[in-house]
């Protein structure tokens, strides 16, 4: 018998969508045409890539009144928020930018007696394993510009997002980019390891659990295939004595619980200098009590349920943990709280490190907040985590900011803002978040490999 993927939606815990999953034959086949169909695509002019690229995420934006209404049903948010096709057209517009001068050759020296150059030449086959919580601006990421520089995709999303690598591929096929550069398959985790110990894929990217992470590395292991890996996060926020404390607080308490927190880069563990501290979760109160939780296709609704019921047992758990060691828990549990994925986001003080919410990732609407005296206090507990994604800092000393991030274990250090994905830079972590760089420059140096041309010329 078939297997089928199901997609159980938050909102009912109905099926809302399903898909048989490909053989290990059939999903080997795919690959194969993937390859095949790789070269002629490379040797198209790069302006000519870009284009189509381009098209294809136009034609998604055709799509965003389906799509808001789908996301809602596969993974909870509220349709208020209108979907991802901003930032998801952001990125890829940004990547489609830079392309000719990121793949640019480096010319070392060009004469009349040498010509010694280093080319960009893509990968050939890259291997994209999609999560579910920005389903559509985290698989762009790598989709855009991996086709731009001349590689195949293919695509394989979370179950939980079952429809969206399906858009994504009718619409890049609408525009004209051939069925077989750019597929998406549905494959469980047995054909997935299967293809990538087989040297199937050139590169794989993969963004999602640690654990997870670490599957994908054993493997990939001996096969000296690319991989990039964004895993798990728990972003700290620090707030110094001279922030712009209401700007801070809005930022970073939307930072914790958009999305219902189910944010790569959202803030789980904010530090606020004591000066600031009584202020600060005061306001911050304030503003969670003042969410409405609900159904994510009411246009009140400002934040949905949980993605699975079983994402919300773990903060629920989390949070339980916390208060039984002292924690306070500020949030009365609101009326919509079924005790299932409609979670009542959380905000909790006399928190510490020897607790799972300050330590382990939470995925979900809650956030500690710890007071410090001084920024050696806050640094050292910004850095007293597995994990380095991003760390948000408050002040208005730029300076301050940059000498204090120079010295924190992370990706990126933010000044005055939080939970955002900037194109023009790298994205990347350290620690147990992953290795390897996304977007940016970077990004195309990741998704290409370097060859390298030393030419003599001949004299007469």
């Amino acid at each position: 018998m078939t297997r089928m993927l199901q997609c159980i939606s938050p909102i009912d815990g109905s099926v809302y969508a399903e898909r048989p999953v490909l053989s290990a034959d059939d999903a080997a086949n795919a690959v194969a045409r993937a390859r095949d169909a790789q070269k002629d695509w490379a040797a198209r002019p790069l302006q000519e890539r870009i284009d189509l690229v381009m098209a294809g995420v136009a034609r998604v934006g055709e799509m965003n009144d389906e799509i808001v209404t789908e996301l809602a049903w596969q993974m909870g948010r509220p349709v208020r928020y209108g979907g991802e096709f901003g930032g998801f057209n952001e990125r890829a517009s940004h990547m489609a930018s830079i392309a000719e001068s990121a793949l640019a050759p480096i010319v070392v020296e060009d004469n009349s007696d040498f010509r010694r150059l280093i080319k960009r030449e893509a990968h050939g086959v890259v291997f994209v394993i999609a999560p579910w919580n920005y389903p559509y601006m985290t698989a762009i990421n790598t989709v855009a510009p991996a086709l731009i520089a001349g590689n195949s995709v293919v695509l394989k999303h979370a179950t939980q997002t079952l429809l969206v690598g399906e858009r994504m591929a009718l619409a890049f096929h609408e525009v004209g980019v051939p069925q077989d550069v750019f597929q998406n398959v549905f494959l469980d985790h047995k054909t997935s390891g299967g293809l990538i110990e087989a040297k199937q894929f050139d590169f794989v990217n993969f963004t999602g659990s640690v654990g997870a992470g670490r599957s994908i590395e054993l493997a990939a292991a001996g096969t000296f295939t690319g991989l990039g890996l964004e895993l798990g996060g728990k972003d700290p926020g620090y707030v110094m004595d001279d922030a712009d404390l209401d700007a801070a607080v809005d930022t970073l308490v939307d930072a914790a619980m958009f999305n219902s927190g189910q944010c790569c880069c959202g803030i789980e563990r904010i530090y606020v200098h004591e000066s600031l501290f009584d202020a600060f979760v005061e306001k911050s109160v304030a503003i969670v009590k003042g969410y409405k939780l609900g159904h994510p296709l009411e246009a009140a609704t400002t934040i949905g349920p949980m993605a699975s019921t079983r994402f919300a047992d773990e903060v629920r758990t989390q949070i339980s943990d916390a208060v039984a060691h002292g924690a306070v828990a500020h949030i009365d549990t609101f009326a919509e709280d079924d005790g299932g994925a409609y979670l009542t986001p959380q905000i909790l003080t006399n928190v510490n490190h020897s607790m799972q919410v300050m330590r382990e990732e939470s995925f979900g609407p809650v956030v500690g907040i710890m007071p410090v005296a001084n920024d050696e206090e806050a640094l050292a507990l910004m850095n007293d985590s597995k994990y380095g994604l991003t760390a948000s800092l408050w002040t208005a000393d730029a300076d301050r900011a940059e000498a204090l991030g120079a010295r924190i274990e992370t990706g990126t250090v933010f000044m005055n803002r939080a939970d955002y994905l900037d194109p023009g830079l790298c994205w990347t972590g350290c620690k147990q978040t992953g290795k390897g760089g996304g977007l940016s420059v970077i990004g195309y140096h990741n998704l290409t490999r370097p060859k390298s041309y030393h030419l003599k010329r001949q004299t007469s």
